[in-house]
């Protein structure tokens, strides 16, 4: 727990000069302290202690989260988040040693972004979320609504549309303060349809959009995503959040196309037909994530994501990798 702790506190810390250099630190540390990715490495024939950059350090796939408790060291875990899905699909898991710990990282990567939370009053529209369970978002939505501290303003709106039209024209008009909604995109978009039938612009409104079309609706470009609620919804900035259960931490958009890295996390791009060979900036392949706040699990994941990086602090999604392109590993059915 000395070591996890430790790690805790530089990871909170961490700044571009200090990112690979700790990043190795962390893995040498996780390549003998998690069983799982212990294996996986084993798997691969890798020689850790040749490993010198983080270029070289293999990348956990991330089904393995479906398959196996990915646990650095010996704890009792606080909460299990789960990742969200239908229900013949495996939900991921993400046993979660502190829970103050996740919350904590994701309020100054947020402020990094937004600035402090008592600027802004916080609204959700997380359908989806809400009804599984489980969900790393909604904890962290929670939480933000909690510190913002603006009384009675802002909060879930599960399955009341109406009411939240109502609500963000009331908070619009009577604060200062940024109103922020977070919502997921397909619920987003049967809020538009809302206000227009009601013929209410929301102007001013920040949406954070997350999660995507959860295949309630048709998938989006992300350009004409965002044109459909600005024409529906009125003077309204729309960023997207990039995070996920198996991530301690989040990305958010600087505009319509990229996302911007916080100094815990550190994105590379893969090559689809060689994973373990990594390609340059503007080039396309799968997103590679590391995580240096998953000190407790694993901080380096091998996602399903296609996209390619726009500098080394900027990248963009592009989509998904099909199940067919993802070269598997044996250990995911042991």
């Amino acid at each position: 727990m000395k070591l996890l702790n430790s790690f805790k506190k530089k990871s909170s810390k961490v700044d571009k000069e200090t990112f690979c250099s700790l990043a190795l630190e962390l893995f040498h540390y996780q390549s003998r302290a998690c069983a799982i990715y212990q294996k996986y490495l084993n798997y691969l024939g890798v020689d850790c202690i040749r490993i010198n950059s983080i270029e070289q350090i293999p990348c956990l796939p991330i089904d393995f989260f479906k398959e196996h408790k990915i646990k650095t060291g010996d704890w009792e875990e606080e909460e299990v988040f789960m990742s969200s899905g239908t229900t013949a699909s495996i939900r991921s898991q993400h046993y979660i040693e502190d829970s103050k710990f996740y919350l904590n990282n994701a309020k100054t990567i947020f402020e990094e972004f937004r600035g402090e939370l008592n600027q802004h009053a916080f609204f959700a529209l997380l359908p989806s979320y809400q009804e599984q369970g489980h969900s790393s978002l909604v904890k962290m939505v929670d939480f933000f609504i909690h510190k913002s501290n603006q009384g009675n303003m802002g909060g879930y709106y599960l399955n009341r549309l109406e009411e939240l039209v109502d609500d963000l024209l009331r908070a619009l008009n009577q604060t200062s303060k940024s109103i922020v909604l977070f919502g997921v995109g397909y619920a987003l978009l049967d809020l538009v349809e809302i206000a227009k039938k009601r013929g209410a612009r929301l102007d001013g409104l920040v949406i954070i959009e997350t999660g995507g079309m959860k295949g309630r609706r048709k998938d989006l470009v992300k350009s004409e995503f965002y044109s459909i609620l600005k024409i529906g919804l009125g003077s309204v900035r729309v960023f997207s959040e990039y995070g996920m259960t198996e991530l301690l931490s989040q990305a958010y958009s600087l505009n319509e196309k990229s996302y911007q890295l916080p100094d815990q996390m550190k994105v590379l791009i893969r090559d689809i037909e060689d994973p373990f060979n990594y390609l340059k900036v503007g080039e396309t392949g799968g997103v590679n994530v590391i995580d240096l706040a998953n000190v407790h699990s694993c901080a380096f994941i091998e996602t399903k994501d296609l996209g390619r990086l726009s500098n080394d602090r900027e990248f963009e999604i592009l989509g998904r990798l099909d199940n067919s392109d993802i070269r598997g590993c044996n250990l995911l059915v042991d």
